[in-house]
């Protein structure tokens, strides 16, 4: 008897834990879309999950760093969503390309116009950013989700070194190491392995139409060997049955 209350307080006090500790892993967050490299650009997903049973998320607002500005965000449409871009004149204008910019995105609101993202669902928002900061290793955006219901929730809280993860932690987009194609993009201007690779397929094909035009000489130049041939020896055994003739006569 003691065995079994033993068991089902054990089994209530992991169910609690878990109950707990549910949200924890269900907060909003932002990843790359392969990868998000210093000083190039990106495409990122925010990824909101619905963590409430009787209310849908409605609306999302994304507030983007101050101290290091993006000066180019583009949304992607989702389907039941309308997006608005938020600019801002900069204390201090940066340099991108060659011009100077002097606004650049400091919100990005989503809002449904539909039952939004219902309990049980979430919904991921593309953004392409850039150019990302060189001089950082990450990105902290923070963002407010609002359910139909009026509630608010605000995911702004920042990771502290050393410590727990806060209760409403802020998303943070990790930067990797600086890339040559990162720095530039995608130009479609040819690699020298790419000049390369067509000049070695240049020269295989050069090779297998002079081996074609060689192969073609050689088969005429052995067709005209054998009809030679053939009409050699025609022109004897004609010779010879006229020689028969006359010796006959």
């Amino acid at each position: 008897m003691k065995i079994s209350r033993l068991a089902a307080t054990g089994a209530v006090a992991a169910s609690a834990v878990l109950v707990l500790s549910g949200p924890a892993f269900a907060h909003v967050s932002v990843q790359p879309e392969g990868e998000a490299a210093k000083g190039g650009y990106a495409t990122v997903d925010f990824k909101v999950p619905n963590e409430r049973d009787d209310a849908s998320t409605t609306k999302l607002e994304v507030n983007f760093p101050t101290d290091h500005p993006l000066a180019s965000v583009m949304p992607e449409p989702v389907a039941g969503w309308t997006a608005k871009v938020t600019k801002s004149t900069l204390d201090k204008p940066l340099e991108l390309h060659g011009e100077t910019i002097s606004e650049a995105v400091t919100k990005v609101t989503w809002t449904a116009t539909g039952k939004g993202i219902q309990p049980g669902f979430f919904q991921k928002f593309p953004l392409s950013i850039g150019a990302l900061p060189e001089d950082a290793d990450e990105l902290v955006f923070k963002a407010i989700q609002t359910y139909d219901n009026k509630e608010v929730v605000r995911w702004i809280e920042e990771q502290k070194e050393g410590e727990e993860e806060p209760e409403n932690p802020a998303p943070v987009l990790a930067l990797s190491a600086a890339t040559e194609e990162g720095h530039h993009g995608a130009t479609g201007t040819a690699t020298p392995s790419d000049d390369a690779s067509n000049a070695s397929a240049e020269q295989a094909a050069a090779t297998e139409v002079t081996s074609a035009s060689t192969d073609s000489s050689d088969t005429t130049a052995r067709v005209l060997g054998v009809v030679g041939i053939v009409v050699g020896v025609a022109g004897v055994a004609y010779g010879v049955l006229a020689g028969r003739r006359r010796t006959n006569a």
